[in-house]
């Protein structure tokens, strides 16, 4: 049976539909492969002329839609161009122009950014990032962080990351961490590097960006101060050609050091710090554990307020705006002129209510902890989570002479010397020098330890003296070795493997270690096993950490909540007024 012949212009008049679908497939203008051949189903010649060349007049493509598809034909295999802004990819989409189904350069993103789905339109074009290498061996997840945004590696980079490969330190870990995912993206099946390998292709479905490597040499001029051999001044040198070869596409330099943003900014190149690491913008966000009730608390909340007595606390149920701010394990505090004090911890919440359980006052003498009374609310607060067996890991951050390794301590060797809760303590730190190193120590892993624990060592004297009383020299001696046998330091270098059963573990100066060492150290925790963090985020020594990246930092923010953990931030110094001006104007 023959086709039906192709419907005539006379055919388009009473059936446009019909006409259309056939005049789609029809072949384009060659000479004008922006403008689609489109006949205007008009009666009257005269009237379908002027209609068909407003309709070409209106279907040409604007001049930065010919520059930008101009770029996207240029040879540049390793390179990638400038995506198109949203408002041209929006009118190329609307005019149906043949340029939208022709295909990609090779290695240019620049046409599934401009094809992507309505619903989840990109906010401008992409960007592309050049990593350095001090940023893959700070963290080598880095390369899915920058969401649909692209990342470009130079040479020098991988070279130098071939550099840091060898030795058991964390750089060199982090250094063969990326190493196997640059392995892993490049062995997925179909990638093509010259195109540029879809970060998402591992399963990392938050990067929705491609990797691109420097295949070619890219010509670039830097000022003769800056030597040509010096693998930073390579770098900035790369950025300097993407950044003329991809214009007005933004190309941006992540480094880690900030005197290679320095540089960068000074030749006038965008240069940024790698933020993802960072738990925390500003330290003064970090999570208190401590809330102070509106002053209108028990006026608004006093009638639907529900108590009740069980053992020696007692328990309120209270409802309102408050609930939502509130979290298990966080303190909550009510003090105002003749109104009645209130103490609490919150011990459960639901949907709209929440429980305030009382707390136990360790400021008095009868409550006292191995001969320590605690001196002010922060102090109490921190000895009700440690003396309680449910809370498995405790955190407490504070300045100098607060008082965290004393209650920790005192806390300690009451529950596995009086209560029998905990075999032993177990403490360990991180070993950073404040100055510069005095090298090997001589002895045995605790006798090395030794010098860095000289905080155990002051503690351990004052609780000493304090429980001993009247006993004299030999009592005071005695004392001393039974608190020493049931006291462990351990180095954090050979924590990998081994499991704490029944253990109270003390990690002291915790705001030196990075986030990877403080998972390592609280995954040790066995059955039973109690973990108390301490640090002075404002004491850091170590040179890649800040407020925002320490993994004490990171602990506190991702615990808050868990029914088994608990943070107190210590206000208040109680070492001496020395210390405490000191810690003010110093």
């Amino acid at each position: 049976m023959p086709l039906p012949p192709a419907p005539s212009r006379r055919a388009a008049i009473l059936a446009p539909e019909a006409y259309e679908a056939s005049a789609r497939t029809r072949p384009v203008d060659k000479t004008h492969p922006e403008v689609e051949t489109r006949v205007e189903p008009a009666s009257r010649s005269g009237r379908k002329t002027e209609r068909s060349q407003a309709a070409a007049a209106e279907l040409a493509p604007a001049p930065a839609m010919i520059q930008v598809e101009t770029k996207s034909r240029a040879p540049a295999p390793s390179q990638e161009p400038a995506a198109a802004p949203a408002p041209v990819a929006r009118r190329a989409t609307s005019t149906r122009s043949s340029t939208g189904t022709s295909k990609p350069a090779p290695g240019a993103p620049a046409a599934p950014v401009a094809a992507r789905s309505k619903k989840a339109a990109p906010q401008g074009p992409a960007k592309l990032f050049v990593l350095d290498t001090n940023v893959l061996l700070h963290d080598p997840t880095s390369l899915f962080r920058f969401e649909e945004h692209d990342i470009f590696l130079p040479m020098i980079v991988l070279e130098e990351l071939d550099g840091h490969k060898k030795g058991m330190t964390e750089v060199a870990r982090n250094g063969r961490q990326t190493s196997r995912t640059l392995d892993a993206l490049a062995g997925v099946h179909g990638a093509d590097i010259a195109h540029g390998l879809k970060l998402d292709s591992t399963g990392q479905r938050a990067a929705g960006g491609h990797l691109f490597f420097q295949t070619v040499p890219l010509d670039y001029s830097l000022p003769t101060s800056l030597p040509q051999g010096k693998a930073d001044n390579q770098i900035l040198g790369v950025v300097e050609a993407l950044r003329k070869l991809h214009a007005p596409r933004e190309v941006v330099l992540v480094s880690k050091d900030i005197n290679m943003r320095v540089k960068a900014r000074a030749l006038g190149l965008n240069a940024e710090d790698y933020q993802n690491d960072k738990t925390l913008e500003d330290g003064d966000l970090l999570y208190s554990g401590v809330l102070a009730l509106p002053t209108d608390f028990w006026v608004k909340s006093g009638k639907n307020v529900e108590s009740w007595q069980s053992g020696a606390h007692t328990y309120y149920r209270i409802g309102g705006p408050i609930v939502p701010q509130l979290m298990i394990n966080q303190f909550v505090y009510f003090e105002a002129p003749g109104e009645p004090n209130l103490f609490a911890r919150v011990s459960e919440i639901r949907e709209k209510t929440a429980v305030l359980q009382t707390l136990k006052d360790y400021g008095s003498v009868k409550h006292a902890v191995w001969g320590v009374t605690t001196r002010n609310r922060e102090q109490n607060y921190a000895m009700n989570l440690l003396m309680d067996p449910e809370v498995d890991f405790v955190t407490l951050t504070g300045t100098a002479g607060t008082g965290k390794t004393l209650l920790a301590l005192a806390a300690g060797l009451t529950q596995v010397l009086d209560d029998r809760r905990y075999t032993e303590i177990i403490m360990t730190r991180a070993t950073v020098s404040v100055g510069e190193d005095i090298g090997f120590l001589p002895g045995t892993e605790e006798e090395k330890m030794g010098p860095w624990m000289g905080a155990l060592d002051d503690n351990l004297e004052f609780l000493a003296k304090g429980d001993g009383g009247n006993a004299g020299e030999w009592g005071r001696a005695a004392t001393n070795e039974l608190i020493r046998s049931r006291i462990k330091i351990k180095s954090m270098n050979f924590m990998r493997g081994r499991t704490f059963l029944n253990k109270y573990v003390i990690i002291d100066e915790a705001q030196n270690l990075t986030p990877k060492q403080m998972k390592t150290l609280i995954t040790r925790a066995g059955p039973g096993t109690k973990i108390i963090c301490m640090g002075n985020l404002a004491q850091i020594d170590t040179p890649y950490l800040t407020e925002g990246s320490s993994g004490l930092t990171y602990a506190v923010d991702r615990f808050k909540g868990w029914p088994h953990s608990g943070h107190i931030t210590l206000a208040r110094g109680e070492r001496s007024r020395l210390a405490d001006f000191a810690s003010e104007v110093l």
